[in-house]
């Protein structure tokens, strides 16, 4: 493969997602320290959102990675599921037994507020973490919002992280959840990299995958190309400069160039690089 060509252990620019790869930009390291920060003060909402491919699920591996040993996560992949599916998956995640083949929501809130409390008198701290959130129907937000209300005198027993595309935001905002709304006193949008940050981003994910820090496959000017529109999408970067490595191999080429920029943009995303 091309990788082995340039002399790297591993594809650099695969859009797997990879905790090793995070790049730190400012904003990635404010959204990070935002979602560790909301787990660590106590229950209640959290609310990330950000355009697709930006690294908010790589956000969430290394929120997942870090999160204190005395945390239990319940994580929601899919947002296809009405109130009653997603209370019971959320038991699953935590191991919580009930009736698979006679439950309600009343029985599944009661097991879940039997755990929580369970788990606050232990010293232990439960995080409800919700993806692709901006899918959810609005009697699902609704029932989430419910999760809320179980609480001792002094505290939330569930800390509830909603993780979305900026439609997310939008839904939020309308008056049939105003109520949910309220309840989000963190928020962070996370936005794409600048023109700087992408010049850094290259050479962050080549030196992961075991380039040297002295060597130059990116001139600056294939950086800008990369750069422009999308403005700094991480995946299509990933994209582009995988596609201009595997140009460069064919080439027989150590350094990539423009011709190999434009062709790369053609074929992500069948337009002409300026």
């Amino acid at each position: 493969m091309y990788y082995q060509y340039f002399g790297l252990n591993e594809a650099p620019f695969s859009i797997a997602v990879n905790p090793r790869y995070l790049f730190m930009s400012p904003r990635h390291r404010d959204a990070l320290a935002h979602l560790l920060y909301g787990v660590g003060t106590g229950g209640g909402f959290i609310l990330l959102t950000g355009e697709v491919g930006t690294g908010k699920t790589t956000i969430n591996r290394c929120l997942l990675e870090q999160l204190p040993p005395d945390t239990d996560v319940a994580i929601i992949l899919n947002p296809a599921l009405n109130a009653m599916e997603l209370l019971a998956t959320a038991c699953d995640e935590l191991g919580i037994s009930y009736d698979p083949d006679n439950h309600t929501l009343k029985t599944l809130t009661d097991k879940l507020h039997q755990y929580l409390l369970a788990n606050h008198a232990a010293g232990r701290k439960t995080v409800l973490l919700i993806d692709e959130a901006q899918h959810l129907d609005f009697d699902v937000l609704e029932q989430i919002r419910l999760l809320t209300n179980l609480e001792t005198n002094s505290e939330k027993l569930l800390q509830i992280i909603l993780i979305g595309q900026p439609e997310l935001a939008q839904l939020l905002a309308r008056p049939e959840v105003r109520q949910l709304n309220q309840r989000i006193p963190a928020r962070y949008n996370l936005e794409p990299l600048n023109l700087a940050e992408t010049g850094a981003y290259i050479p962050h994910r080549l030196q992961v995958a075991g380039m040297t820090p002295d060597r130059e496959i990116f001139p600056p000017a294939v950086v800008r190309g990369i750069y422009r529109p999308p403005r700094g999408i991480p995946r299509l970067i990933n994209e582009r400069c995988d596609r201009i490595l595997l140009g460069a191999y064919g080439r027989n080429k150590s350094r990539a160039d423009r011709a190999m920029l434009r062709l790369a943009v053609q074929e992500v995303l069948g337009e002409e690089a300026t």
